[in-house]
């Protein structure tokens, strides 16, 4: 009979022992309840003892949470709107105040006060700033003033905030468009302001080489001018010494050039007359005298004539008296 209770009892006992006895994790603190009061803080991990079914344990975390804001729609000093969103990160530091703060709804409820202290700091702050600003270096003094904000309203909730990071900062749908159209308009005046520079120097790199062409080619037309004029004197002058060296030779060779050129064709015809002096040497081996040459260089020595057709007078004279 003695064993039958004492199995019971040990149960019992073994039970209510187990109850009283509670585990906190390295990443969790805990808090020791007594019909909603607090009794007991338990702040590092190990083993807790409670009073069984009078005392609860309630666990909260001791790691770094993070909170990402709706985008908050706000309107800068200069009256231009943008979406912004941000991003915190918090931590319990004081668990009574947060269990006063937050009651039963724990970190969850935290996030929602958190997020509407964001939702006015944001505002408040952006609200004195340009979007030079907002979108410049001059960002991080923002956030940190959005932060100091934080810091002071969520003491008062046991929680520290870290830190808070601007996420995004665009501008509203509706304005999107016309903010586009606007940048669109601006580049495409911009490339016509380079075309139009571009069309500039291009005109300015034609007529510079257009000139230097005009300039090449005049040089090197009269240098070929003085060169074709010296190459006909140096001719002339060949020429010249050439017909005083033999007048009679230079007047056959110039005839037979003369004969080579016009009878080339395989039935060439000339029309001239038939004492024409062209035909002179086809006459006669010895042809006409000196001076009746053919062509323009033939007729310079002039003077030369008489004398050579003297020469072949006296031999008339002095066959005349044989004659009767």
């Amino acid at each position: 009979m003695r064993a039958m209770y004492i199995i019971p009892a040990f149960v019992v006992l073994l039970v209510l022992v187990l109850s009283s006895v509670f585990i906190v994790d390295e990443r969790k603190r805990a808090l020791v309840l007594q019909f909603g009061q607090v009794m007991q803080v338990k702040e590092t991990p190990g083993l807790g003892f409670k009073i069984p079914l009078v005392q609860d344990v309630v666990l909260y975390e001791d790691r770094i949470l993070g909170l990402q804001t709706q985008p908050i729609e706000v309107t800068l000093l200069s009256d231009r709107r943008l979406v912004v969103d941000a991003f915190a990160r918090w931590r319990i530091v004081n668990l009574v105040e947060f269990r006063q703060s937050v009651g039963t709804a724990g970190e969850e409820r935290a996030q929602q006060l958190l997020g509407n202290i964001l939702s006015q700091a944001i505002p408040e702050v952006l609200g004195n700033a340009t979007q030079e600003q907002v979108l410049s270096q001059d960002r991080a003094g923002l956030m940190n003033q959005i932060l100091t904000i934080a810091k002071r309203e969520g003491s008062a909730l046991g929680i520290d905030v870290i830190d808070v990071r601007l996420t995004r900062t665009d501008l509203p749908e509706q304005n999107l468009e016309a903010t586009f159209a606007r940048m669109r308009a601006e580049r495409e005046r911009e490339a016509a302001d380079e075309r139009a520079r571009g069309g500039e120097a291009a005109q300015r790199v034609r007529a510079s080489a257009d000139r230097t062409v005009i300039e090449l080619t005049s040089d090197a037309r009269r240098q070929a001018d003085v060169i074709r004029g010296e190459a006909d004197a140096e001719r002339n002058r060949i020429l010249a010494e050439a017909y005083g060296q033999d007048p009679e030779f230079f007047a056959f060779t110039r005839s037979l050039t003369a004969y080579e050129a016009s009878l080339k064709g395989e039935n060439s015809s000339i029309v001239m007359q038939p004492d024409s002096e062209f035909f002179d040497y086809l006459r006669s081996d010895a042809g006409r005298p000196t001076g009746a040459s053919i062509g323009p260089a033939t007729s310079a020595p002039a003077e030369a004539a008489p004398a050579d057709e003297a020469a072949p007078a006296e031999p008339a004279a002095e066959e005349a008296p044989a004659n009767p």
